[in-house]
């Protein structure tokens, strides 16, 4: 009770002012404000009053749509980009050089040897439909097609098709080879359509890759291309990852090409190396690559000039008359310049070089500096990102290229149970292949043209904070001169092989010269286009140009609001006394006494005034008769006041203060 009473006395030493209804409140504010538009509401005539307050609701609604405007700027976190130029030597590039082809055909034959013959078969029959000749199919076991019977195995996993388009509303498909239910080849018979029975156009025949889902209900997909050699070529990838996902990683990068047969000569300024100066890893795309200056065992190397003189040079042996035919259609070596201490992913970042030219690679640096959140979705170290890196075993830092990567592994293993050969692998997962996982290119195929799953993994991907980029200008010239490259080819020959025969050749031979044009580095940086000094300074100045207020009308306007609340709880107060007394007054069922009822109610009878009475005092009382009780005269009231509650317990308050 107590604290109910002191809690009743704060609320009317507060509301002392203003007063105790919400017309006094606003009048009062209006008297006093600072504010201009409300003082005139007040003390104008009446025909003014109206004009200046619709004026002043007008201005007040304006302001309000202007700070709506204003708060949600700044709330968007949007950037400004600055550029700034320094100078300042620099760290070399990470360069990484990798050979277009990813094995050596000598030594990945006897695995392709089925795939290739198969691959000869089919081109045969290709290039007989777009002659338009009609053919029957060729004796699968006959020497004057392949050396041996065909094994189709492979072909029933992931089969080449003709689709036959001179009726588009009904094409055809034509499969090349018909086979039986072992998997061993046969003619085809004549229920199906086949080369020899279907006439067409050249130009109507397309060739597609097959693809097939045999769980649950089976059906099929067909990915059709423009040209048989884009489908040759996506067919035989297909066909080679399930064939080399089941080889070894140390056998596959025994197979592969070897640092001290592609990497001839290297100079770094005027500092010779050679192939130990190189980190080896293996690159599914490419097989063996080489890093320069990755910085993982030791610091990276510092570029004392700008200039060719001070750069990296290399020669390198791509060997490409040991290319696997089917699988590499480019000749040359990938390379890529990247930081220490990233993986380098050559599919897209990496630039080709050409074989028997001189290549010079001009190096300009970008760095790149992203506000982190909520100004962007960035992260610094990719340790906010819920993809886990795959690429952490090679101890390399986060980029969204591996983040991509490592989304689509995991996606891959959900939904097919099987990782893709090209990426690593998470723990307990093996590669696929058409032995164990038949239907694995269907679900590569349908996941990769999926656009929701791209879309997911883009969504879960982060970009770096912090990046940098390098600016390559990129001139070549023959080389060796046809002066020269005799004497070369013998040196270069002799340095490998130990051997006074020529070894080399034009079309293997590759020299690259990669260094920084200029200590000039530009910095692209991010800074907040809008911070907390400006959002205050454009409300104020909205609120003072359309009101003609300031911080201390902010502060009266809350003021006002904290006495509207003070007025409502001391209502509320009142109003529950008051609900109190009514439900006491419930209990009597007639009306309540009134005062002349209390007193008579209260009266002693036996009470009487001595002039009243009638014995003298000579009389005598009768024998045993007892003499008058003596009474008690009644109270006197003068009046009853009823005031209401909560102003007697303010007076009340007072009077005990």
């Amino acid at each position: 009770m107590n604290f109910k009473r002191y809690f009743i006395r704060v609320l009317h030493r507060l509301q002392k002012g203003p007063g105790y209804t919400y017309k006094e409140l606003l009048v009062w504010y209006c008297d006093n404000t600072n504010t201009h538009g409300p003082k005139r509401i007040i003390r104008e005539g009446p025909k003014k009053k109206v004009i200046w307050f619709f004026l002043t609701l007008l201005f007040a609604s304006l302001v309000f749509w202007q700070w709506g405007i204003l708060i949600g700027t700044y709330l968007s976190y949007s950037v400004s980009s600055s550029l700034s130029i320094g100078f300042k030597t620099m760290k070399f590039p990470a360069v990484t050089v990798c050979n277009a082809s990813p094995y050596k055909y000598s030594k990945v034959r006897h695995l392709l040897k089925e795939l290739d013959a198969l691959t000869e078969a089919a081109l045969e029959r290709i290039l007989q439909s777009k002659h338009g000749d009609a053919i029957s199919a060729p004796p699968l076991n006959s020497s004057e097609t392949v050396s041996q019977r065909l094994d189709l195995k492979l072909w029933n996993q992931i089969p080449l098709v003709l689709i036959d388009e001179s009726d588009p509303d009904h094409p055809v498909i034509i499969d090349l080879f018909e086979t039986d239910q072992s998997g061993s080849g046969t003619r085809p018979n004549s229920s199906s359509p086949t080369l020899s029975n279907v006439t067409s156009e050249a130009q109507k025949h397309k060739v597609a890759v097959k693809l097939c889902h045999h769980k649950d209900t089976p059906q099929c997909i067909y990915r059709n291309f423009t040209s048989a050699a884009q489908a040759v070529t996506e067919w035989y990838v297909l066909q080679s990852t399930s064939i080399l996902s089941k080889v070894p990683l140390q056998e596959r990068i025994r197979m592969g090409y070897q640092p001290e047969d592609m990497i001839l000569a290297c100079l770094y300024g005027a500092e010779p190396c050679s192939y130990r100066n190189f980190t080896q890893i293996y690159h599914p795309d490419h097989g063996n690559c080489y890093i320069f200056n990755w910085g993982m065992d030791e610091e990276a190397l510092i570029s004392s000039n700008p200039g060719a003189e001070f750069g990296l040079k290399l020669i390198l042996d791509i060997s490409q008359q040991d290319y696997i035919p089917y699988l590499t259609s480019t000749a040359g070596a990938r390379l890529m310049l990247h930081e220490q201490k990233s993986f380098p992913f050559l599919k897209d970042q990496g630039i080709y070089a050409m074989s028997g030219t001189e290549t010079s690679i001009g190096i300009l640096v970008d760095e790149l500096e992203r506000m982190g959140y909520p100004y962007s979705d960035c992260t610094m170290n990719g340790s906010d990102v819920p993809v886990k890196n795959l690429y952490n075993e090679y101890n390399t830092s986060y980029s969204i290229q591996a983040c991509l990567r490592s989304c689509f592994q995991a996606q891959m293993f959900e939904n097919c149970g099987c990782g893709h050969y090209l990426f690593p692998l998470p723990e307990g997962v093996n590669y696929c292949n058409s032995e164990v996982d038949p239907d694995w290119a269907y679900c590569y195929s349908s996941l990769r043209a999926s656009i929701g799953h791209r879309q997911f993994c883009i969504d879960s991907c982060k970009e770096t904070c912090n990046d940098t980029q390098y600016k390559m200008t990129i001139s070549m010239a023959d080389w060796p001169s046809e002066a020269s490259e005799d004497w070369i080819f013998h040196i270069l020959s002799y340095e490998r092989d130990l051997s006074t025969n020529v070894t080399l050749d034009r079309n293997g031979i590759i020299k690259l010269n990669i260094y920084f044009q200029e200590y000039n580095y530009r910095t692209i940086s991010e800074s907040a286009a809008t911070t907390i000094v400006w959002l205050l300074s454009s409300l104020g100045g909205q609120f003072g140009f359309w009101m003609g207020g300031s911080v201390l009308c902010l502060i009266e306007f809350g003021e006002i609001i904290i006495d509207f609340l003070w007025i409502t709880i001391i209502n509320i107060i009142s109003w529950g006394k008051g609900l109190k007394q009514k439900r006491a007054w419930a209990q009597y069922p007639d009306a309540p006494p009134t005062v002349s009822e209390l007193v008579e109610a209260h009266t002693n009878l036996g009470f009487q005034h001595e002039d009243i009475i009638t014995h003298s005092h000579d009389e005598v009382p009768p024998p045993g008769a007892l003499p008058p009780e003596p009474g008690t005269p009644p109270p006197n009231y003068d009046s009853l006041r009823v005031n209401p509650l909560a102003v007697i317990d303010s007076d009340s308050d007072a009077e005990a203060s």
